[in-house]
């Protein structure tokens, strides 16, 4: 049974043993930023992470540098990867039905692109967004100034 790294035994990449010459080696963020990926795909899903890394992410993407990885951490072993992911929901999209979702994403494309088993997905559902009349102004003002 692979080892599951501990906080106090974080490393900064993983090696995945190769049939061929020669090894694999996958940076954890690279994992992060697949199942953020995967996440933000899923309907219902507002945004990544909670209030301050909101605000951070909020900066980024203004100046087009958008951390896909926001309000995700993975603890990797050598085989095995565990994620813990808090999200946005929007209203009323059903919140146990979103982090279902989130969780099978997550799986799949960890599984599918990377090879690695997961071990567990841990959804925190932070907060929930409700559309107001000034997310509509917002969105409206966007688009005439872009056409």
């Amino acid at each position: 049974m692979a080892k599951v790294i501990t906080p106090a035994e974080t490393t900064t990449t993983t090696a995945i043993a190769s049939a061929g010459a020669g090894t694999t080696v996958i940076v954890d963020s690279v994992i992060a930023k697949v199942a953020g990926i995967a996440a933000r795909e899923i309907p219902g899903v507002y945004a990544l992470g909670g209030g301050a890394a909101r605000a951070i992410g909020a900066i980024r993407d203004a100046i087009n540098q958008t951390d896909l990885t926001q309000g995700i951490s993975v603890e990797v072993g050598e085989t095995q990867v565990a994620v813990d992911i808090s999200i946005v929901a929007e209203y009323p999209t059903p919140l146990q039905t979103v982090a279902d979702n989130v969780r099978s994403a997550i799986y799949a494309a960890i599984q599918g692109l990377i090879g690695m088993q997961v071990t567990e997905v841990n959804v925190t559902i932070n907060d929930v967004h409700i559309p107001s009349d000034d997310d509509v102004a917002t969105t409206a003002d966007a688009k005439a100034r872009v056409q």
